[in-house]
């Protein structure tokens, strides 16, 4: 009889918890946009020359910087500096978005190809998480394949930043969407399911996930969409 007992008290532990991580993973996303934001605004007042001279020694730089704020964030996530460092680094990334959106404005409709970019991204990150919240399907199956795909996305990043192939590069954006856009899912199905218990990495791997998806869809509106003239 006592498991009989404790079974629903387990259950709904599970799912009050369940809840307030997603809560405060989504609330936690929300406010990563503002640094992102601020990040983007003074980034655009920059010259950034030295990266486009030197995109190698530039990609070499940010690559470190990106892995080791994330692996300082992972470190920290059960504490409030967790929180801070996520948010630093969340400026630092609206910061680095700056050369691709100078770009983009640097077209006749570079403001619509960002709106549209912006549109399209909530429509993938909203659509994703309404696919985990409303079908309660478990999609921790795409752990594997998620896991070859970014190692498989991150090579040819890389053979890129050498071979500079235009086309090579179109793909990469449109598969780094596809493979955003199940990260999502995987995460939020992470959460409703129990199997992701911290909002502070979670919220990390879906801010990583909309960041790819809306700066590849603003390089690929550019190039399809794009009105130099």
């Amino acid at each position: 009889m006592q498991p009989q007992v404790q079974l629903p008290v387990q259950t709904g532990e599970l799912s009050i918890t369940q809840n307030r991580v997603l809560r405060n993973t989504y609330l936690l996303l929300s406010l990563t946009m503002i640094p992102t934001v601020i990040g983007a605004l003074i980034g655009m007042q920059m010259d950034f020359g030295f990266m486009r001279s030197s995109p190698i020694i530039s990609f070499i730089a940010i690559l470190a910087v990106f892995y080791g704020m994330v692996f300082a964030i992972e470190k920290n996530r059960d504490s409030g500096l967790g929180v801070v460092l996520l948010l630093a680094f969340t400026f630092m990334l609206g910061f680095l978005l700056a050369p691709l959106l100078q770009a983009a404005l640097g077209l006749r409709n570079g403001g619509q190809i960002i709106a549209m970019a912006a549109a399209g991204t909530g429509a993938a990150f909203f659509g994703m998480a309404g696919v985990a919240t409303v079908t309660r399907r478990d999609f921790s199956f795409l752990n594997k394949f998620l896991m070859v795909g970014v190692i498989v996305a991150m090579v040819a990043i890389v053979a890129n930043v050498f071979l500079q192939m235009p086309v090579l590069s179109l793909t990469i954006s449109a598969v780094v969407i596809l493979l955003s856009a199940m990260i999502i899912l995987y995460t939020v199905s992470g959460i409703i399911h129990g199997g992701e218990t911290n909002y502070v990495s979670a919220t990390l791997s879906l801010y990583i996930s909309i960041y790819n998806i809306f700066s590849s869809l603003v390089q690929l509106l550019m190039a399809f969409t794009g009105d130099r003239d």
